[in-house]
């Protein structure tokens, strides 16, 4: 049972890392902003960008924003420490 929703969680923490990579990427292009699957990518990961930039203002380095690179680590730091909780 725990195990099971351990890798619920996963999951979920798996996807939205591709999500923050992708919005990433999307982020040199500068596709249209009224397309829907880039207003869905803006809507779940920038909530999230903005927290993090106000938080840490250092991620701004040159121009270039390093929040995705703070998300990705500090998931899978998240990750890690609840899979050596559930399974020692």
């Amino acid at each position: 049972m725990i195990g099971e929703l351990y890798g619920l969680i996963h999951s979920i923490m798996t996807l939205y890392i591709w999500v923050v990579i992708i919005a990433s990427f999307l982020s040199f292009v500068r596709p249209d902003p009224h397309n829907p699957v880039v207003q869905v990518l803006y809507r779940l990961t920038e909530p999230v960008f903005a927290f993090i930039r106000k938080k840490m203002p250092f991620v701004m380095v040159g121009g270039m924003d390093l929040s995705p690179l703070v998300i990705i680590f500090g998931l899978q730091f998240v990750d890690i420490i609840i899979r050596n909780l559930i399974f020692g």
